[in-house]
């Protein structure tokens, strides 16, 4: 299954989506009819047979950020509040919300709001050649999509001010060294290595991603006792799946399990 929708397109085969930023003129930089879309496809994500999603853009960039000329020039006639709580703040929800994992596949400038649908995603592989920028102020704005949620909790507190204070873009291999993503590989090995990670979680186990997914994202709003029940509650969900009997069958028979979600 494929789709194309102006500046976003979808596609999905053998359980792995793709959704592509698609504006490669300017860096993939987006307008709030991508950002509605970008909801749309991650919701639809959660109800159909994607078992994995690779988040990514077209050509040289992953996602320069909002697109100025056609999100800007009107703004001080906007509520942006409300665009940002009713546009841009359901995608970010929907993707940390779903019970399936994001790959985020970044190559090239992932800036602004760009930077932000990255640090969403639940793994970041990243090109040599890719940039990380909370620019927002540079245009004396300061930053949104989750930003302040979600880079202390990578970094501290105290570089996620240096980023967003002064704006600049950091490489690949510096945000791997402050925890900000996963992995950094050469440009050439970069599609190589997101296929076989997408490849080994959309034949994961799903039931058991989707509580490892949902007990991270609890812990970070609770204590070890909460974190504890959490726990209990799910492994009681996941010993009662037919993956996990297929899981130890295949553990006893010396075999490569085979999962279907079930």
């Amino acid at each position: 299954m494929s789709e194309v929708s102006g500046r976003l397109l979808v596609s999905l085969e053998g359980g792995v989506k793709r959704i592509t930023f698609n504006n490669p003129a300017r860096r993939n930089s987006v307008d709030f009819e991508t950002m509605r879309r970008l909801t749309e496809a991650i919701k639809e994500s959660a109800e159909d047979e994607t078992r994995v999603i690779v988040l990514t853009g077209a050509g040289d960039s992953f996602c320069a950020g909002a697109d100025l000329q056609s999100s800007l020039p009107s703004a001080s006639d906007r509520d942006v509040s409300t665009d940002l709580r009713e546009v841009v703040n359901p995608g970010v929800l929907a993707m940390r919300g779903m019970p399936k994992p994001i790959i985020a596949r970044v190559h090239g400038h992932a800036a602004g709001i760009g930077c932000n649908y990255a640090l969403a995603a639940d793994i970041i592989v990243a090109s040599e050649q890719a940039f990380f920028s909370q620019a927002f102020v540079k245009i004396g704005l300061m930053p949104d999509g989750g930003g302040t949620y979600f880079l202390p909790r990578l970094v501290g507190y105290n570089k996620s001010f240096e980023l967003m204070a002064l704006g600049d873009p950091i490489p690949a291999q510096q945000a791997f060294e402050i925890g900000m993503i996963n992995r950094v590989v050469p440009a050439a090995e970069l599609d190589a290595t997101v296929n076989a990670l997408a490849e080994r979680l959309a034949n994961a186990p799903a039931i058991a991603l989707a509580k490892i997914k949902a007990g991270l994202g609890a812990s970070l709003q609770s204590d070890l006792a909460s974190a504890l029940e959490f726990e209990a509650e799910g492994q009681g969900i996941c010993i009662r799946s037919a993956d996990f009997k297929e899981g130890v069958a295949a553990f006893l028979q010396k075999r490569k399990a085979v999962f279907t979600g079930k």
